[in-house]
This record gives C-alpha cells, sequence and structure tokens, in this order.
C-alpha cells in the first residue's frame, strides 16, 4: 500500500468508486462519506467528470483520515468499487498490492473496442500500456483482472445483476428500474470491506434521501447490505482506522461552493447574481435554495439571488444593489469573469464594494470546463482597462473558503473596492465534513457607511484619506459615471483633479497592506521550523492544502519541508514573503513552487514584489488534481538536483 499504511491498520483510507456519469456516483460517493462523517472521521471527497451530461467516465475520490480533514489524495486507493468495465481499464493504475478491487464479474469479456465512451486518445494509451505489460492491446477484462492480481489486488468479482435480480423479487421493482441501485451496490460493498456496519450504511441513505419516503431508502438499504456482505466474503477487510480524535458533536457536510454560499449568508451579503457557468453556478443554485431567512424579531428576510442574461450583467446589477447599501457578490468562472472585466472597471472608478467569486478551470476559452485550474491568477489581478485596484484573497479548503468569503465582504465595504476571491474547481465540487463556525466571532465590518449625508455631501471627499464616507442611493444626492470624476461625481479631465483621483484609488491597496496582517492573514508559514530545511514549498490555494497534507510523506522519506502558503496576492505579503525565502535558504532549502498552471505564475508574482526567484517549479495543468504521492515523488528530485522543473500528470 501508499505511505499512509502502517503496520496493523491504516493511518488514512482511500477508497476511489467510478462509473458512467448518471449513474448515481455522487450517491455512492455522498453515502460513504456520510456514513464515515456520523462516526466522527473527518471526509474529503472529490468528483472528476467529463462536461457532458450523461454516459462519459467519472470517477470520485474519498479520504477518511481520524484526526483531521485530508489536503489531498493519494495513489494507490485502499479500496476502489467500479460500476462498469470502462473504470477498471481506465483505473488499473489506481491500486496496488493489497488494494481491494470491487467489479462486476459479469463483465470479464468485456473489451475497450467495443466501449463507445473512452476517448480514443485515452484508449490509444491503455493500448500502449497494456501491451507493454505483455497483455496485448486490446485484452479483455478478466485478463487485466488477473494481471492485477498478479500484482497483490484482492478481487472482489460480485453479480451485479443476480444482486438486483434479488433486489427486485423482494420489493417487486420492474426490471428497467433496477439499474437506479447500481450506486447502493457499490456502496454497500466498499462498505463491506471497509469494515462500515449495516446501521452506520443506513446513516448515509437517510443522510442521502432526507424527506423521502422508506418504500424509497429501505430497497437501497438492503441491496447494499447485500453488497457488503459478498464483498467482504470474497476479499476479506481492510485493516482498520484508528478511532477518531475528538469527533465534533456537530459537523456540516459541504462542497466548496457551498461553503462559499454559507459565508455570503454569514456576512450578510443580501444580494447575489449569476450567469450559470461551470463550476461556479452551484454556489448561487445553493443559495437560491436557502435564500429565504428570518431575523430575530422572526421578520422574513433573505437574500436576492438573480440570474441575469450574461456575465456583464452580472456584476452590473451586483454593483447597482451595492450602490443602495446592500451587501452585494457575484460568483463566475474565468470565461465569465471575462465578460465582466467592464463592470469591475466601472466599480472600481466609483469605489462601489462589490465581491466577485472566481472558481478557476482549465482554459483558455472554453477550455476544460469541468477540470480545475489555477490559471486566472493574473487575470483576476491585471485584468481590465487601466488600473484598477482590487483585492485578491485566495482560498485553500473548505473552512479558508467560507471565512474569508466573510472577510471578502468586509474588505470590499472597509475599502470601497472590488474584492476578488479566488478559488478553484478542486475545491468547488470537492465535500468536506466541516465544524460549524462560531457566528458570534464572525465580524463585520460596513467601513464608513453614512445612516445620514450631511450637507453638501462630496461621495469621493478628498478631505478624509483614501476612504471616503459613503452614503448609499437615496439618502444624499450623488453622481456616478464611468468618466473622471472630481470629489461630487462630476466628468472631468482637470489634470490635477485626475492625479488627485487616482491617487485616493490606488493608496486604498497601501492603507490595506499596513492595516491587514502579513502573517497569519495574507500568508503563513506551515510545517517545521528551525534548523536544516530540504525544501520551502511555495503555493496557494488547493495546492496549498495539498503540499501541506506532503510533509508527513516526505518526512517519512528523510526530507524535512515547510509549505509558504500565499493567501492574499492584492495587497502582496512581500516583507513575509522575502523573509521566508531566505531563511529557507539559508537553512540550505531548495525553494521550489507548487501550482495548477503552466506559468507558475504566484512565482512570477514573488519575483516582482520581492525580487527572488525560486528554484524549482513542480506544475501540473492536466485539469486533475496535484496528488499527494506524485507531489512527494517531484520534491524528492528537485532536492536532488537543486532546482529545476517537473510536470506532473498523474490521473485518469
Amino acid at each position: 500500500m501508499d505511505s499512509t499504511g502502517s503496520p496493523g491498520g491504516l493511518e488514512r483510507l482511500h477508497i476511489l468508486v467510478g462509473g458512467p456519469q448518471g449513474s448515481g456516483l455522487e450517491t455512492t460517493a455522498q453515502v460513504l462519506t456520510v456514513a464515515y462523517a456520523v462516526l466522527g472521521y473527518r471526509v474529503l471527497a472529490s468528483r472528476e467528470y467529463h462536461s457532458n451530461i450523461i454516459g462519459r467516465h467519472s470517477y470520485v475520490t474519498i479520504a477518511v483520515d481520524p484526526s483531521r480533514v485530508p489536503g489531498g489524495f493519494s495513489y494507490p486507493a485502499h479500496v476502489a468499487g467500479f460500476m462498469d468495465a470502462e473504470s477498471v481499464f481506465t483505473h488499473y493504475r489506481d491500486l496496488g498490492p493489497g488494494s481491494i478491487l470491487i467489479y462486476d464479474e459479469g463483465l470479464r469479456e468485456a473489451r475497450m473496442s467495443r466501449i463507445p465512451s473512452i476517448e480514443p486518445e485515452t484508449r490509444k494509451r491503455l493500448s500502449r500500456e497494456y501491451r507493454e505489460l505483455g497483455l496485448g492491446e486490446d485484452p479483455p477484462l478478466g485478463r487485466v483482472l488477473d494481471y492485477l492480481a498478479s500484482q497483490g489486488v484482492r478481487l472482489a468479482g460480485l453479480d451485479y445483476r443476480s444482486l438486483l435480480g434479488r433486489l427486485g423479487e423482494r420489493y417487486r421493482i420492474p426490471r428497467p428500474r433496477l439499474r437506479r441501485y447500481l450506486s447502493a451496490v457499490v456502496a454497500g460493498a466498499v462498505a463491506g470491506v471497509a469494515g462500515l456496519s449495516p446501521e452506520e450504511l443506513r446513516e448515509g441513505f437517510l443522510y442521502r434521501f432526507a424527506g423521502r419516503r422508506p418504500e424509497v431508502i429501505e430497497p437501497n438499504v438492503y441491496v447494499a447490505g447485500l453488497a457488503a456482505e459478498e464483498a467482504a466474503k470474497r476479499a476479506g477487510r481492510l485493516p482498520p482506522l484508528p478511532e477518531p480524535v475528538e469527533p465534533p458533536s456537530r459537523f456540516l457536510v459541504v462542497t466548496g461552493n457551498e461553503a462559499v454560499a454559507i459565508g455570503k449568508v454569514a456576512a450578510g451579503v443580501r444580494f447575489q447574481s449569476y450567469y450559470p457557468i461551470t463550476p461556479a453556478q452551484d454556489e448561487s443554485f445553493y443559495l437560491e435554495a436557502h435564500q429565504y431567512l428570518g431575523d430575530a424579531t422572526g421578520q422574513p428576510g433573505g437574500v436576492v439571488v438573480l440570474q441575469t442574461e450574461d456575465e456583464l450583467a452580472a456584476i452590473a446589477a451586483a454593483v447597482g444593489a451595492s450602490l443602495t447599501g446592500a451587501r452585494a457578490a457575484t460568483a463566475t468562472s474565468g470565461p465569465g469573469y471575462d465578460l465582466m472585466i467592464e463592470g469591475l472597471g466601472w466599480a472600481c472608478i466609483n469605489e462601489a464594494p462589490v465581491v466577485v467569486t472566481l472558481y478557476q478551470r482549465g482554459g483558455p476559452s472554453t477550455g476544460l470546463p469541468t477540470r480545475g485550474s489555477q490559471e486566472d491568477l493574473l487575470a483576476a489581478l491585471f485584468a481590465g482597462h487601466g488600473e484598477c485596484p482590487r483585492i485578491v484573497i485566495a482560498s485553500a479548503g473548505h473552512d479558508e473558503a467560507l471565512r474569508d468569503a466573510v472577510t471578502a465582504a468586509n474588505l470590499a465595504e472597509r475599502y470601497q473596492m472590488p474584492v476578488v476571491h479566488l478559488l478553484d474547481k478542486f475545491l468547488a465540487n470537492s465535500v468536506a465534513t466541516l465544524e460549524p463556525p462560531d457566528l458570534e466571532k464572525l465580524r463585520i465590518d460596513r467601513g464608513r457607511l453614512l445612516e445620514e449625508a450631511p450637507p453638501g455631501y462630496r461621495r469621493f471627499s478628498l478631505d478624509e484619506g483614501p476612504v471616503s464616507p459613503r452614503a448609499v442611493l437615496g439618502r444624499a444626492v450623488m453622481w456616478y459615471t464611468g468618466d473622471e470624476h472630481d470629489e461630487y461625481g462630476h466628468i472631468t479631465e482637470e489634470p490635477e483633479t485626475r492625479v488627485a483621483m487616482v491617487r485616493k484609488r490606488m493608496a486604498k491597496l497601501e492603507l490595506a497592506a499596513r492595516e491587514i496582517p502579513e502573517e497569519p492573514e495574507r500568508a503563513r508559514l506551515i510545517g517545521q521550523g528551525g534548523g536544516a530545511l530540504d525544501a520551502l514549498l511555495v503555493a496557494w490555494g488547493t495546492a496549498a492544502s495539498v503540499a501541506a497534507d506532503a510533509l508527513g510523506a516526505l518526512q517519512r522519506h528523510g526530507l524535512k519541508a515547510s509549505v509558504l502558503q500565499i493567501r492574499y496576492f492584492s495587497p502582496f505579503p512581500a516583507g513575509f514573503v522575502s523573509e521566508a525565502i531566505r531563511s529557507a535558504r539559508e537553512a540550505g532549502a531548495v525553494v521550489a513552487a507548487v501550482e495548477h498552471n503552466y506559468q507558475a505564475q504566484a512565482a512570477r508574482l514573488v519575483e516582482m514584489h520581492t525580487g527572488l526567484q525560486v528554484d524549482a517549479r513542480i506544475v501540473k495543468y492536466t485539469g486533475r488534481p496535484i496528488h499527494v504521492h506524485e507531489l512527494v515523488d517531484a520534491v524528492r528530485r528537485v532536492t536532488r538536483s537543486g532546482g529545476g522543473e517537473v510536470t506532473l500528470s498523474y490521473g485518469a
């Protein structure tokens, strides 16, 4: 097994489930995630899928840890449950000695050449790999299974047809509808070899089908129990996980989208606009489903969620709402952000507070609509006409995403400027257990918001520093325009006024840099300090979470490493970053950027702000997440060579 295994037990459990899109794969993942969460374990689950509705290959990776939410995933998986032959053909590399593979015994004669959903390039690559293994270019599935068995993989071949038939007989379910229960078969089989009890599995089904009638839940529980018994009989059980450490009494099971949405509601955001785009749209969908709130007096209230005709209209609506005094935000992905830039510039010149939540996916253009990236960093900072100051925050995990959503709303109003909240698809679509935040500790800062405007009110007054007192529409006479303006908002091209207004807007970032602590708010060091150091990994977003997760494995390989996580790119924490890099080099470390883009964009910003270059670049831009095991291998390579570049590519 991989480095997460330990004699007599597992330190962490990695589960892989795969099947065609539309086959209930998310049900399988959700049932297993909740079952472990109810026991007090911390769970991270992430789905990879093609940009079509149904039929193409999809898979979910689940990591279960007794003490902390995992930052990433590692292979080989301890157990894999597959619904179809394509999953076995595609993921055979993801299994190793001691892994348990659950599959449909009735598919042993299936061949890749007869599976139309496999991409031609993927089929060509797999044919080459199988030929090199001596299995032939188009081996039957049974031959691949026999090869895996020879490598120490424990096979649990189940007769899916028979299991579903028994279900149909017991509950009188018509045969055409039985395929709906395939997800329960796989969930049950995985639970059986992983040691989950029927009662624990039932909790997962109760959560997944909350509010449904017993006749919906009971057939799923029944067939899952049959599969659990059969799988354990054929392959045995995995070593046990340790008991959970200080299991929380309450927990949330949320995606990254949902964590941000919850944070916005807690922050008092009461207007959200959007145009549907993957993977950002799920945040607004979640807000729509929970938009009706109530205040302490029992009066109705809520979040106005507006779907607009395009992204430019979305940001224009959000900016307009902010001018009325509402806390306003919009959410989008890379292509949509491109279309919002004109509206972002209008917000900049009018000092309008607005939050743009930007979920990064592979580009350019439509690119990889359902795959992740960190390719929009430079666009988040610099896109737009003219010099448009903005604050840019990047979240690394679900807890950060929720809290940063609150912070972004506060900063937008405190400094009266746009705030871009950067996340990526990996965080957006992953599910994690999260302890509910203490709402009493989530501070709301509305900045210099006036209840009443004084006589002669000047919206863009130069008398009180870069942040002017802000009145809302309807409470004072004021002017807004896309042109340069004077203190009242009247259009002007007077040179001295232009200089004063540009300096006023740009000085807000200088003020924010003084007021927002560099450490730990804008950047932080993760890992052991002091003494010799082999590697300093400079990372941001989910890449920082994976890098932090890799520290233990690196230590087992005899390498001492730390992670420098950059959380704010504007205002950039230049002093802290400079000191961290210099100290690491003095300790003998190789400084390596770890990013989900070709250019190592954050490393370029480090050089721009500090004059310091990284020694190595570890990058991945396949649209798949960086995995812990491949990052560990890459860090070992760059520490041996003292630098260089490693391009990662693991993952189906």
